[in-house]
Formats: C-alpha cells, sequence, structure tokens
C-alpha cells in the first residue's frame, strides 16, 4: 500500500529566504529520523530535498479527488 502524500505550508522562513516561500506549499518526504529530531524532510525550491525545522510549518490535509 502506498503511502499518501503529505503536504504543509511554511510559515517562517527567517532562516532559509532562499529555499523557502513564505505561504508556500511544500511535499514532504518521509523520514523517521528526522522527525524524531524536530525536523521535516521538505522538497525545496531547487526541487531536492532537504531537512528544514519542523516548527516552520503547518500540516495541511488535501484530498484526493476522483471524477
Amino acid at each position: 500500500m502506498k503511502t499518501p502524500a503529505r503536504f504543509v505550508v511554511c510559515i517562517d522562513n527567517s532562516e532559509y529566504p532562499i529555499s523557502l516561500e513564505l505561504h508556500k506549499i511544500y511535499r514532504v518526504l518521509p523520514d523517521k529520523e528526522a522527525q524524531t529530531d524536530g525536523d521535516m524532510r521538505i522538497i525545496d525550491e531547487s526541487g531536492e530535498d532537504y531537512l528544514f525545522p519542523a516548527e516552520y510549518f503547518i500540516s495541511i490535509g488535501v484530498r484526493k479527488w476522483i471524477k
């Protein structure tokens, strides 16, 4: 079974203004070790995934629409 995609909104980019846009939606990649350390693995503006502090984001729910 495939893990559903998870998304967050950036609420603080003060330390990473080039990598993160304030109020933009980002995809989160699963990373249990990062989560344990208080971080999230995010696909940033470069298109690559990096660790950022989890407190910089708020999780959002996204539904899959089927026609």
